[in-house]
């Protein structure tokens, strides 16, 4: 078992926003998902107040060890996600957090306020990522941009607050200890980082949005480093992720100081991936017992 900002689940293996959908594999494979799960908590798709469709496709380009993708948050909106998908992700069997997004601190308390009030929410994820209107500035780049959005939150609810770090930020544990500082339970890191592909018959950007996010193997060492920044700065948990796709890779990301990980591109590649990981990294925290808290044995 492990506990993350006082939630029991039953390990450490989350899966990253976006990279699992939780409502279609469940047309696809019935209660056998459910009774096969394959995370110990289900993060959301981020979702923002008004619908989105997304970013022009192309969408995706496969690296040498990884992916670009340019989805751009498609998603029902807050309305949407409250009447229609939180229903049938409150049927899942582990404890659900709720992906945000807004473009000014008063979208993301209107976020926070509504989900945060509805009992199928274990936890937020707040997805600072985007420029906020206001000051033009990145959420989740800037220090005291962050420390601002999470205190007007704090105050809006118990719930523990997670929020998703960028990679691109000048110093992402400055980020961290401000996100800390404000009332924050636990961060999560690394988002993608940016990147774009060019079409080999025009030379111009292949993806439709022309840059995108990379993701995968390709990114793994630049999130270990962080991870390790990170967990030395601040004493609220991290979830570590960044091109996971084995136990030993899960082991890495403990090892610098993760408490929880998350699985993003390898599920597109295996479905059933996280419950691959959690069985060889409980494999191999019973050979190595003394790099890992109880918690997690």
């Amino acid at each position: 078992m492990t506990e993350l900002c006082g939630v029991q689940l039953r390990g450490p293996v989350l899966n990253g926003s976006g990279t699992f959908d939780a409502i279609a594999a469940r047309r696809a494979f019935g209660d056998r998902l459910l009774e096969e799960f394959p995370f110990d908590a289900f993060v959301s798709k981020t979702i923002t107040v008004a619908p989105r469709q997304g970013n022009p496709p192309p969408r995706l380009w496969e690296t040498p060890a990884g992916l670009i993708n340019s989805i751009g948050l498609p998603n029902n909106g807050l309305d949407g996600f409250l009447k229609g998908d939180l229903p049938r992700l409150a049927e899942l069997p582990v404890p659900l957090i709720v992906s945000v997004m807004g473009f000014s601190r008063d979208e993301l308390a209107t976020l926070v306020g509504r989900v945060a009030e509805r009992d199928e929410v274990a936890m937020l994820e707040l997805n600072f990522s985007c420029p906020n209107v206001e000051t033009g500035l990145i959420m989740g780049a800037d220090p005291s941009e962050t420390a601002r959005s999470v205190e007007k939150l704090r105050t809006l609810t118990q719930k523990p607050l997670i929020v998703k770090l960028t990679p691109n930020a000048t110093d992402p544990a400055a980020v961290a200890a401000a996100a800390e500082a404000a009332g924050a339970d636990a961060v999560s890191l690394i988002n993608t980082l940016k990147g774009m592909a060019i079409d080999p018959r025009t030379g111009g950007a292949w993806l439709g949005a022309g840059t995108g996010g990379v993701s995968g193997p390709a990114v793994r060492a630049i999130a270990l480093a962080q991870v390790a920044a990170v967990a030395e700065r601040v004493a609220i948990p991290a979830i570590g992720m960044g091109g996971v796709e084995s136990g030993r890779d899960a082991t890495d990301f403990m090892r610098a100081g993760a408490m929880c990980v998350a699985v993003g591109t390898e599920n597109f590649r295996d479905p059933a991936a996280g419950r691959r990981i959690a069985s060889e990294l409980h494999v191999i925290s019973r050979e190595e017992r003394g790099f890992f808290p109880a918690a997690t044995l």
